[in-house]
């Protein structure tokens, strides 16, 4: 359970109905915890229907369906914290990952003096990414010092993904480099070599090998830092002869799509198209008929005719609501590998524990609210702006 939240441990048989809300009960969530996911829905809709327009519920392309269908508005991680900030809500339950929740945070409504007027909330606070986890702060600090003593660092510019902890923002942002996604990520290398003679990328290898290899730079000019190595390693030599120093990260989902299921899906499907994100492996994204981010597999299934065929390298949550989606259009659309994968760590917010949000907010009590510090919010809000103004 999260620090500072009571645990009031009580055992409830599945037959045993709820507290009503105003209960003081209301507020452990291991009473949520012990009843079926179908029992919430009644509940979630009441609580949303109290809150009116108090309350904005973002849900991510990822996240399951009996969370989704509750969304008000469903995207990406940087669309949805851009939606959030231009609306009147005061609270923004965001039904994703910790970090897209620092994000709302950052560019969240603010009133004169720089506080954030919206309060954020993350259903469960162990919805994190293990990508962002990848790049923890003081190991990223240790390799930026580690490059200064090789002489690196001297016209070395810092990017980092969307997907990355508010610290790994104001890292950059403090050290005059900004944040990308995987929409604008050749447009921020752009500017990042206009600026500097090589780029540290954080902290996705691939997406930063993907857009370093379209934009022809050789493989062997971009060393992969590992975080756990002697000088990341990496030679001396090696890092010199760099262009892109990128960051031993990785997404667990899009990682484990393999060469062979695109060879596998067009043997069995002749003719189907293969889309991938570019969180997927280089060798597999060489082998697809286009690549992209979220919105943009969307988009390309979205303008495809009737009687298209594909197979989609991403989180199968998405994949299957595009199939269903899309079959009235006389469209087909699968997961590139046949056992599909799911995000784990976005599978944590449950209808138990948006249930909890929403009724504790009912009852004027915000829980796992999501603060970014205010020094680490200059620094990441400076990150941002540079990729806005780009």
């Amino acid at each position: 359970m999260a620090a500072g939240l009571k645990a009031e441990y009580k055992v409830i048989s599945f037959v045993e109905e709820l507290p009503e809300i105003g209960s003081q009960e209301t507020c452990s969530l291991e009473n949520y915890l012990a009843l079926p996911d179908h029992s919430m829905d009644d509940r979630i809709a009441a609580a949303r229907a109290k809150l009116g327009s108090q309350v904005l519920l973002l849900g991510h392309h990822y996240q399951r369906d009996e969370i989704i269908r509750f969304a008000d508005v469903t995207g990406d991680s940087y669309k949805l914290s851009k939606i959030a900030s231009q609306t009147e809500a005061k609270y923004i339950v965001f039904c994703g990952v910790h970090f897209m929740a620092e994000s709302a945070d950052l560019l969240g409504r603010q009133d004169e003096h720089g506080n954030t007027i919206q309060q954020v909330i993350l259903p469960d606070l162990n919805a994190g990414c293990s990508m962002a986890d990848m790049a923890e702060i003081s190991q990223v600090e240790a390799a930026w010092e580690a490059l200064e003593k090789l002489g690196l660092t001297d016209g070395l510019v810092p990017l980092t993904y969307m997907n990355s902890t508010a610290a790994i923002k104001a890292f950059c942002g403090e050290r005059g480099g900004l944040v990308c996604t995987s929409s604008n990520a050749r447009t921020a290398f752009e500017w990042a070599f206009e600026r500097g003679k090589r780029i540290f990328f954080l902290p996705d290898q691939h997406l930063g090998r993907n857009t370093g290899h379209a934009m022809g730079i050789p493989l062997d000019r971009m060393p992969v830092w590992d975080p756990w190595a002697l000088q990341g390693g990496q030679t001396k030599l090696a890092l010199h002869a760099s262009r892109v120093i990128l960051w031993k990260g990785h997404c667990s989902v899009h990682q484990r799509f393999l060469p062979s299921h695109v060879d596998q899906v067009r043997a069995k499907f002749p003719g189907i198209q293969v889309i991938v994100h570019p969180e997927c492996r280089w060798d597999v994204c060489q082998k697809a008929d286009a690549l992209g981010s979220t919105e943009r597999l969307i988009k390309i299934v979205e303008d495809a005719p009737s009687g298209s065929t594909f197979a989609i390298g991403t989180e199968i949550h998405l994949v299957n609501r595009l199939a269903k989606r899309f079959a009235p259009e006389g469209k087909k659309i699968m997961t590139l590998d046949d056992s599909g994968c799911l995000c784990t760590t976005m599978y944590r917010i449950s209808p138990q524990h948006l249930a909890w949000a929403l009724e504790n907010l009912v009852e004027g009590r915000v829980v796992n609210q999501i603060q970014v510090k205010r020094s680490v919010k200059r620094w990441a809000r400076v990150a941002l702006d540079r990729m806005l103004e780009i």
